[in-house]
């Protein structure tokens, strides 16, 4: 399959795709840190990653795929994504979004978050991505792995940490403090959204 990876990072999904089942795939990405070193990781593959912003996409594909970048979209550019992704897809072609999401629909991450890890970030809410998808695709699967995120948070802690001595020197012991804090503090949310009652998952049918 021609496969579109919006937000692609250094395309680990890429290179992943190409070696498992012969994809050719195309990442987009805004970071040339991010473009540099996925060109480096998926040399010889059939991966090619283009540094530009997702509004000037072009071409069509099988699928697309877009894992933890829409929460940098902002709500107000929440229907062009989606416009831009239905555009770029075959008749017959399917959009999988990841995201990290939030039950109530604020416009930030909060003051601290804002400031200092993700700036202008925002998570959105069930309502308002369904309504940036009206009359542009079908909802055909929705899964949630909120619950079990901690253990991801945590393992990120836990390799943060146990391989701090070896990268300590890039970074100041502020950093250090500050990421702690956001890994364990997003766990803690976690762990307390867990109280909540949950609905049961919701399938339709494919693309429209």
């Amino acid at each position: 399959m021609n496969v579109l990876d919006i937000g692609c990072g250094w395309s680990a999904f890429g290179k992943y795709a190409a070696e498992k089942y012969g994809s050719k795939v195309t990442g987009i990405t805004v970071s040339k840190e991010q473009a540099a070193l996925g060109r480096t990781l998926c040399e010889g593959l059939p991966v090619d990653i283009h540094l530009m912003d997702y509004r000037d996409l072009k071409g069509k594909y099988d699928r697309i795929i877009s894992v933890g970048m829409i929460e940098h979209v902002g709500y107000k550019n929440y229907r062009t994504f989606f416009e831009t992704a239905r555009k770029c897809l075959n008749e017959d072609g399917m959009l999988l979004l990841h995201t990290i999401g939030t039950n109530s629909s604020d416009n930030s991450l909060g003051l601290w978050s804002e400031k200092y890890i993700f700036p202008n970030g925002m998570l959105p809410t069930t309502a308002q991505l369904g309504k940036a998808i009206e009359n542009l695709f079908i909802m055909e699967d929705w899964h949630s792995f909120g619950q079990d995120y901690d253990r991801t948070l945590m393992a990120w802690y836990d390799n943060f940490n146990n391989n701090w001595d070896k990268i300590k020197n890039k970074y100041s012991d502020r950093f250090y403090r500050m990421w702690k804090y956001f890994l364990l503090s997003s766990a803690g949310v976690i762990q307390v959204e867990k109280t909540k009652p949950t609905v049961a998952d919701c399938t339709v049918s494919r693309r429209g």
